[in-house]
């Protein structure tokens, strides 16, 4: 058992740093293979992939009419206002019921435009009841303007639920931009920190003694709290939906990119042991059909979180007017296209899957030390596969930011 033990082994040694596993998940892993080996395993594994891929988060926006929610809900999803499936922005009307803005390419992830508070459609008494507040993971209070009673109702009724709020001041470049018109100069710095600080104090008054505030602008989200806040909702998601919430944010930093990077490594392994979990079946010829089935799926998968699918191309080109055609030109993988059989061929994987199959084909006709090496010799074949394309897609990904954003 050494060859299928020790991938199996340096695998949980990987995942102790998944954000998507818990650590009693990981000693059930580890016990079921002790118990009933990979077949055990690859049963916990797939239900596991299965799991990340339909996890839901939903987030609440919430806010007056004309506090800037439409435009964060856009930049928060990438999307310009004309964008297909944009959030109407510029009609200050209010909103009369809960509206999802899904993400474009994780469906799952939406951000819901809520009702304002103590309207007369909408009084407090009942407000919480019809907007359902349990349903979502978190909610984000936006302000345009000066700090209401209505901001601590929703904040304490979000306390008394257990869950976390961020309370948002919006359109802060617009009221710098006010500033200066009446002044020669001013410190943003100061004005930002004395802002932040009036917010906390009516939060305090009120009994919430840690509020968590940002000043934001939606249109410069390089300035100010804007990645602040990004990565207190980071922080503060559990497991799977603290993956998805990185995978579904806008490429805006190399820093990001590498954030998904590390987390699509941590998938990688449990694609192998799915794959090394399949060569231990001793059917000669099925290993490798499985091998590039996985592969296929992963790197469609790989290319749509990274943003080099061609939807979000398309939407990267229309936020900086680069043709989409000269954005595709920059990337230098060979893996942007259709991948299918023939893809592998031109990349001389094939060579590779051809050699390991038929040296399993060799071996199955040996009891025991077949399936043995079916497990391991499919578990690195797929994991270093799938490594090298996460590598070629992540280094483009990070050619293109470059260039498009000036980023250093």
């Amino acid at each position: 058992m050494i060859m299928i033990m020790f991938p199996f082994r340096q695998q949980v040694a990987e995942a102790e740093n998944a954000t998507f596993f818990t650590k009693e998940e990981l000693n059930i892993l580890k016990s079921a293979f002790e118990r009933g080996g990979m077949e055990n395993v690859k049963c916990l594994l797939k239900r596991k992939v299965e799991e990340l891929d339909q996890t839901e988060l939903n987030i609440a926006v919430m806010g007056e009419a004309g506090a800037g929610k439409s435009t964060f809900i856009n930049a928060m999803r990438g999307l310009q206002s004309d964008d297909p499936g944009a959030a109407e922005v510029g009609i200050f009307r209010p909103t009369m019921e809960p509206t999802g803005f899904p993400h474009p390419n994780f469906p799952k992830v939406q951000y819901w435009n809520l009702p304002g508070i103590g309207s007369r459609q909408f009084p407090a008494c009942t407000y919480f009841k019809k907007m359902k507040f349990e349903k979502y993971d978190f909610f984000i209070i936006i302000s345009a303007c000066r700090f209401k009673e209505n901001y601590v109702k929703l904040a304490r009724e979000i306390k008394r639920l257990g869950k976390k709020f961020y309370f948002v001041r919006t359109k802060i470049d617009a009221d710098f931009d006010s500033m200066r018109k009446g002044r020669l100069a001013i410190n943003e710095e100061r004005e930002l920190e004395c802002i932040r600080n009036s917010c906390c104090k009516n939060f305090r008054e009120a009994g919430i003694l840690t509020p968590s505030v940002f000043m934001i602008s939606s249109f410069e989200q390089d300035r100010y709290d804007f990645n602040r806040l990004t990565e207190a909702l980071e922080d503060d998601l559990p497991n799977a939906k603290k993956s998805i919430f990185v995978m579904a944010y806008p490429n805006r930093s190399v820093e990001i990119i590498q954030k998904k990077k590390k987390i699509l490594q941590k998938r990688i392994w449990m694609l192998a042991t799915l794959s090394g979990a399949v060569g231990a079946v001793p059917v000669p010829g099925l290993s490798a059909a499985c091998d590039i089935g996985i592969l296929i799926v992963a790197i469609i998968h790989f290319r749509k979180c990274l943003g080099l699918d061609e939807a979000s191309l398309q939407r990267l080109a229309n936020i900086t007017n680069i043709p989409v055609e000269e954005l595709k030109a920059k990337v230098k993988v060979p893996l942007l296209g259709k991948i299918d059989v023939d893809t592998f061929i031109r990349l001389g994987w094939s060579i590779t899957i051809t050699v390991v199959s038929n040296l399993e084909v060799g071996l199955y006709s040996i009891p025991v030390l077949g399936s043995i090496f079916g497990a391991g010799s499919s578990f690195l074949m797929t994991y270093n596969l799938l490594t090298n394309a996460l590598k070629d897609l992540t280094e483009n990904t990070e050619t293109i930011m470059k260039i498009v954003f000036d980023i250093n």
